[in-house]
Protein backbone atom coordinates (compact mmCIF):
# COMPACT_ATOMS: atom_id res chain seq x y z
CA UNK A 1 0.00 0.00 0.00
CA UNK A 2 1.59 3.34 -1.05
CA UNK A 3 2.23 5.92 1.61
CA UNK A 4 0.24 9.15 1.51
CA UNK A 5 1.66 12.46 2.72
CA UNK A 6 0.70 11.95 6.36
CA UNK A 7 1.83 8.34 6.65
CA UNK A 8 5.07 9.23 4.86
CA UNK A 9 5.84 11.95 7.40
CA UNK A 10 4.87 9.71 10.31
CA UNK A 11 6.88 6.76 9.04
CA UNK A 12 10.12 8.51 8.10
CA UNK A 13 10.34 11.80 9.97
CA UNK A 14 8.33 11.86 13.21
CA UNK A 15 11.17 10.48 15.37
CA UNK A 16 13.43 13.42 14.39
CA UNK A 17 11.07 15.80 16.21
CA UNK A 18 11.58 14.58 19.78
CA UNK A 19 13.34 17.28 21.81
CA UNK A 20 12.96 19.71 24.68
CA UNK A 21 11.01 22.84 23.94
CA UNK A 22 8.65 21.15 21.47
CA UNK A 23 5.18 21.41 22.97
CA UNK A 24 3.55 20.25 19.74
CA UNK A 25 5.51 19.16 16.69
CA UNK A 26 5.20 17.01 13.57
CA UNK A 27 1.66 15.88 12.81
CA UNK A 28 -0.43 18.97 13.57
CA UNK A 29 -1.25 22.10 11.58
CA UNK A 30 1.61 23.95 13.24
CA UNK A 31 4.31 23.60 15.85
CA UNK A 32 4.14 24.98 19.39
CA UNK A 33 7.59 25.90 20.66
CA UNK A 34 8.64 27.06 24.10
CA UNK A 35 10.91 30.12 23.76
CA UNK A 36 12.79 30.67 27.04
CA UNK A 37 12.63 34.09 28.67
CA UNK A 38 15.53 36.34 27.72
CA UNK A 39 16.09 34.65 24.37
CA UNK A 40 15.51 35.81 20.80
CA UNK A 41 14.38 33.39 18.11
CA UNK A 42 16.62 33.38 15.03
CA UNK A 43 15.00 32.05 11.84
CA UNK A 44 16.54 31.35 8.43
CA UNK A 45 15.48 29.38 5.36
CA UNK A 46 17.21 28.06 2.25
CA UNK A 47 16.01 26.03 -0.72
CA UNK A 48 18.12 23.49 -2.60
CA UNK A 49 17.06 22.37 -6.08
CA UNK A 50 18.37 19.30 -7.90
CA UNK A 51 20.49 20.31 -10.88
CA UNK A 52 21.07 23.78 -9.44
CA UNK A 53 22.50 23.28 -5.95
CA UNK A 54 23.49 19.60 -6.22
CA UNK A 55 23.67 16.99 -8.99
CA UNK A 56 20.35 15.30 -9.85
CA UNK A 57 21.91 11.88 -9.17
CA UNK A 58 23.37 12.79 -5.78
CA UNK A 59 22.91 10.20 -3.03
CA UNK A 60 19.98 10.96 -0.69
CA UNK A 61 22.13 10.86 2.46
CA UNK A 62 24.52 13.40 0.91
CA UNK A 63 21.60 15.68 -0.01
CA UNK A 64 20.18 15.51 3.51
CA UNK A 65 23.46 16.48 5.16
CA UNK A 66 24.14 19.38 2.80
CA UNK A 67 20.58 20.72 3.05
CA UNK A 68 20.60 20.94 6.84
CA UNK A 69 24.19 22.09 7.28
CA UNK A 70 24.11 25.03 4.86
CA UNK A 71 21.06 26.30 6.73
CA UNK A 72 22.69 25.86 10.13
CA UNK A 73 25.60 27.96 8.85
CA UNK A 74 23.26 30.97 8.90
CA UNK A 75 22.56 30.37 12.59
CA UNK A 76 26.30 30.11 13.24
CA UNK A 77 26.81 33.49 11.57
CA UNK A 78 24.36 35.04 14.04
CA UNK A 79 25.82 33.39 17.12
CA UNK A 80 22.69 31.28 17.65
CA UNK A 81 22.25 27.80 19.11
CA UNK A 82 20.20 25.49 16.83
CA UNK A 83 16.96 24.15 18.29
CA UNK A 84 14.39 23.32 15.62
CA UNK A 85 13.80 23.08 11.88
CA UNK A 86 11.04 22.47 9.34
CA UNK A 87 11.32 20.54 6.09
CA UNK A 88 9.43 21.02 2.82
CA UNK A 89 10.25 18.11 0.54
CA UNK A 90 9.25 18.01 -3.12
CA UNK A 91 9.76 14.57 -4.66
CA UNK A 92 9.30 13.21 -8.18
CA UNK A 93 8.04 9.97 -6.60
CA UNK A 94 7.79 8.15 -3.28
CA UNK A 95 10.94 6.01 -3.49
CA UNK A 96 11.03 4.14 -0.18
CA UNK A 97 14.77 3.40 -0.32
CA UNK A 98 15.53 7.05 -1.10
CA UNK A 99 13.35 8.27 1.76
CA UNK A 100 14.90 5.82 4.21
CA UNK A 101 18.45 6.92 3.38
CA UNK A 102 17.51 10.62 3.37
CA UNK A 103 15.64 10.51 6.69
CA UNK A 104 18.32 8.47 8.44
CA UNK A 105 21.09 10.88 7.44
CA UNK A 106 18.90 13.84 8.40
CA UNK A 107 18.24 12.28 11.81
CA UNK A 108 21.96 11.74 12.45
CA UNK A 109 22.82 15.35 11.64
CA UNK A 110 19.82 16.71 13.53
CA UNK A 111 20.99 14.88 16.65
CA UNK A 112 24.62 15.95 16.13
CA UNK A 113 23.70 19.63 15.89
CA UNK A 114 20.95 19.57 18.50
CA UNK A 115 17.92 20.50 16.42
CA UNK A 116 14.55 18.78 16.12
CA UNK A 117 12.18 18.56 13.16
CA UNK A 118 8.94 20.28 14.16
CA UNK A 119 6.95 20.44 10.93
CA UNK A 120 6.97 20.42 7.18
CA UNK A 121 5.27 19.42 3.99
CA UNK A 122 5.67 16.96 1.12
CA UNK A 123 4.47 17.34 -2.44
CA UNK A 124 5.10 15.89 -5.89
CA UNK A 125 7.42 17.61 -8.35
CA UNK A 126 11.10 18.08 -9.25
CA UNK A 127 13.40 17.22 -6.35
CA UNK A 128 13.58 20.27 -4.07
CA UNK A 129 14.43 20.59 -0.37
CA UNK A 130 13.50 23.67 1.64
CA UNK A 131 14.65 23.80 5.25
CA UNK A 132 13.84 26.51 7.76
CA UNK A 133 16.09 26.49 10.82
CA UNK A 134 15.37 28.12 14.15
CA UNK A 135 17.80 28.89 16.94
CA UNK A 136 18.09 30.85 20.14
CA UNK A 137 20.41 33.68 21.11
CA UNK A 138 20.38 35.78 24.30
CA UNK A 139 18.68 39.13 23.84
CA UNK A 140 21.05 41.76 22.52
CA UNK A 141 23.82 39.23 21.81
CA UNK A 142 23.15 38.24 18.20
CA UNK A 143 25.85 38.73 15.59
CA UNK A 144 24.68 40.67 12.53
CA UNK A 145 26.10 42.11 9.32
CA UNK A 146 25.68 45.61 10.72
CA UNK A 147 28.11 47.15 13.20
CA UNK A 148 31.57 47.15 11.66
CA UNK A 149 33.61 50.33 12.12
CA UNK A 150 36.52 51.78 10.20
CA UNK A 151 39.73 50.28 11.54
CA UNK A 152 38.12 47.00 12.62
CA UNK A 153 40.15 43.91 11.77
CA UNK A 154 38.70 41.42 9.28
CA UNK A 155 38.98 37.71 10.09
CA UNK A 156 37.85 34.48 8.48
CA UNK A 157 37.61 31.04 10.08
CA UNK A 158 39.15 27.90 8.61
CA UNK A 159 40.38 27.80 5.02
CA UNK A 160 38.81 29.06 1.80
CA UNK A 161 38.34 27.83 -1.76
CA UNK A 162 37.49 24.19 -1.15
CA UNK A 163 33.77 24.65 -1.69
CA UNK A 164 34.31 26.06 -5.17
CA UNK A 165 37.03 23.52 -5.96
CA UNK A 166 34.55 20.76 -5.15
CA UNK A 167 32.66 21.59 -8.35
CA UNK A 168 35.47 19.73 -10.12
CA UNK A 169 33.90 16.55 -8.77
CA UNK A 170 31.15 16.98 -11.33
CA UNK A 171 33.39 17.75 -14.31
CA UNK A 172 34.13 14.46 -16.12
CA UNK A 173 37.14 16.02 -17.87
CA UNK A 174 38.95 16.59 -14.53
CA UNK A 175 40.96 13.72 -13.11
CA UNK A 176 41.35 13.69 -9.34
CA UNK A 177 43.24 11.39 -7.00
CA UNK A 178 40.98 9.27 -4.82
CA UNK A 179 41.97 11.02 -1.59
CA UNK A 180 41.39 14.46 -3.10
CA UNK A 181 38.04 13.37 -4.51
CA UNK A 182 36.90 12.16 -1.07
CA UNK A 183 38.08 15.35 0.61
CA UNK A 184 36.24 17.56 -1.87
CA UNK A 185 33.12 15.42 -1.66
CA UNK A 186 33.09 15.76 2.11
CA UNK A 187 33.57 19.52 1.87
CA UNK A 188 30.68 19.85 -0.61
CA UNK A 189 28.15 17.53 1.04
CA UNK A 190 29.19 17.89 4.67
CA UNK A 191 30.25 21.51 5.24
CA UNK A 192 30.77 22.11 8.95
CA UNK A 193 28.61 24.97 10.24
CA UNK A 194 30.81 27.06 12.54
CA UNK A 195 28.36 27.03 15.43
CA UNK A 196 30.95 26.84 18.21
CA UNK A 197 32.86 29.73 16.65
CA UNK A 198 29.70 31.81 16.36
CA UNK A 199 29.01 31.40 20.07
CA UNK A 200 32.60 32.34 20.93
CA UNK A 201 32.38 35.54 18.88
CA UNK A 202 29.34 36.95 20.71
CA UNK A 203 30.36 40.17 22.40
CA UNK A 204 33.68 40.29 20.52
CA UNK A 205 32.86 40.59 16.81
CA UNK A 206 31.29 43.81 15.57
CA UNK A 207 29.79 42.13 12.48
CA UNK A 208 29.69 38.64 10.98
CA UNK A 209 28.23 36.49 8.21
CA UNK A 210 28.94 33.14 6.61
CA UNK A 211 30.91 32.87 3.37
CA UNK A 212 28.39 31.32 1.01
CA UNK A 213 28.52 33.63 -2.04
CA UNK A 214 32.29 34.19 -2.09
CA UNK A 215 34.60 36.19 0.18
CA UNK A 216 34.57 39.36 -1.95
CA UNK A 217 30.80 39.38 -2.21
CA UNK A 218 30.17 38.52 1.43
CA UNK A 219 32.72 40.93 2.88
CA UNK A 220 31.11 43.45 0.55
CA UNK A 221 27.80 42.85 2.34
CA UNK A 222 29.36 43.73 5.70
CA UNK A 223 30.99 46.83 4.20
CA UNK A 224 27.79 47.97 2.50
CA UNK A 225 25.69 47.53 5.64
CA UNK A 226 28.05 49.85 7.55
CA UNK A 227 28.79 52.26 4.66
CA UNK A 228 32.47 51.24 4.73
CA UNK A 229 35.06 49.54 2.59
CA UNK A 230 37.83 47.06 3.32
CA UNK A 231 41.45 46.39 2.45
CA UNK A 232 41.95 42.68 1.85
CA UNK A 233 45.49 41.25 2.11
CA UNK A 234 45.76 38.60 -0.61
CA UNK A 235 48.88 37.05 0.93
CA UNK A 236 47.04 36.46 4.22
CA UNK A 237 44.15 34.45 2.79
CA UNK A 238 44.05 30.98 4.39
CA UNK A 239 44.36 28.24 1.76
CA UNK A 240 45.01 24.58 2.49
CA UNK A 241 48.37 23.43 1.02
CA UNK A 242 46.73 20.49 -0.76
CA UNK A 243 44.30 22.84 -2.51
CA UNK A 244 47.15 24.86 -4.05
CA UNK A 245 48.26 21.73 -5.90
CA UNK A 246 44.96 21.28 -7.73
CA UNK A 247 45.22 24.24 -10.10
CA UNK A 248 47.27 27.27 -11.11
CA UNK A 249 47.54 30.21 -8.70
CA UNK A 250 44.99 32.31 -10.58
CA UNK A 251 42.34 29.61 -10.47
CA UNK A 252 42.93 28.95 -6.77
CA UNK A 253 42.67 32.68 -6.05
CA UNK A 254 39.36 32.77 -7.91
CA UNK A 255 38.06 29.84 -5.82
CA UNK A 256 39.12 31.63 -2.63
CA UNK A 257 37.82 35.10 -3.44
CA UNK A 258 34.73 34.43 -5.52
CA UNK A 259 33.90 30.74 -5.50
CA UNK A 260 31.61 30.63 -2.47
CA UNK A 261 30.18 27.54 -0.78
CA UNK A 262 32.84 27.63 1.96
CA UNK A 263 30.46 28.24 4.88
CA UNK A 264 33.24 29.71 6.99
CA UNK A 265 32.58 32.81 9.09
CA UNK A 266 33.85 36.22 8.03
CA UNK A 267 33.80 38.67 10.92
CA UNK A 268 35.14 42.03 12.03
CA UNK A 269 36.80 42.79 15.36
CA UNK A 270 37.32 46.19 17.01
CA UNK A 271 40.85 46.96 18.19
CA UNK A 272 39.78 46.71 21.83
CA UNK A 273 38.74 43.07 21.34
CA UNK A 274 41.73 42.01 19.25
CA UNK A 275 43.70 40.64 22.21
CA UNK A 276 40.79 38.40 23.21
CA UNK A 277 40.50 37.00 19.67
CA UNK A 278 44.27 36.48 19.42
CA UNK A 279 44.18 34.71 22.78
CA UNK A 280 41.54 32.27 21.56
CA UNK A 281 43.52 31.61 18.38
CA UNK A 282 46.76 30.98 20.29
CA UNK A 283 44.92 28.78 22.78
CA UNK A 284 43.40 26.67 20.02
CA UNK A 285 39.83 27.73 20.85
CA UNK A 286 39.39 29.46 17.48
CA UNK A 287 40.88 28.71 14.08
CA UNK A 288 40.83 32.04 12.29
CA UNK A 289 43.07 34.32 10.24
CA UNK A 290 43.24 38.11 10.08
CA UNK A 291 42.92 39.02 6.39
CA UNK A 292 42.47 42.79 6.38
CA UNK A 293 40.86 45.86 7.90
CA UNK A 294 37.72 47.92 7.39
CA UNK A 295 38.25 51.35 5.84
CA UNK A 296 36.23 54.57 5.72
CA UNK A 297 36.34 54.52 1.90
CA UNK A 298 33.73 52.32 0.26
CA UNK A 299 34.66 49.34 -1.91
CA UNK A 300 36.84 46.28 -1.37
CA UNK A 301 40.52 46.77 -2.27
CA UNK A 302 42.70 43.69 -2.82
CA UNK A 303 46.28 44.34 -1.67
CA UNK A 304 49.14 42.19 -3.01
CA UNK A 305 52.34 41.19 -1.22
CA UNK A 306 54.01 44.45 -2.26
CA UNK A 307 51.32 46.56 -0.65
CA UNK A 308 49.83 47.54 -4.01
CA UNK A 309 46.14 47.55 -4.82
CA UNK A 310 45.36 45.09 -7.63
CA UNK A 311 42.30 44.53 -9.76
CA UNK A 312 40.59 41.19 -9.15
CA UNK A 313 37.71 39.94 -11.25
CA UNK A 314 34.72 39.13 -9.09
CA UNK A 315 32.84 36.19 -10.56
CA UNK A 316 30.65 35.41 -7.54
CA UNK A 317 28.86 32.19 -6.67
CA UNK A 318 28.22 29.79 -9.53
CA UNK A 319 25.41 27.27 -9.26
CA UNK A 320 26.10 23.64 -10.02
Amino acid sequence: MPLNEFSLIEHYFSAIGQADGVMLGVGDDGALLDIPAGQHLVVSVDTLVAGVHFPPDAAPDDIARRALRVNLSDLAAMGATPRWFTLALTLPGADMDWLKAFSRALAVDAEQFGCALVGGDTTAGPLTISIQVMGLVPRGRALTRVGARAGDYVFVTGTLGEGAAALQLFDPSVELAGSVRERLKERFYQPMPRLREGLALRGLASAALDVSDGLLADLGHIAEQSALGADLELSALPVAPWLKKLADAGTVQDWVLSGGDDYELCFTVPAENLAAIDGMIVGGELIATCIGRMTPNTGIRCINGNGMSVQVEQTGYRHF
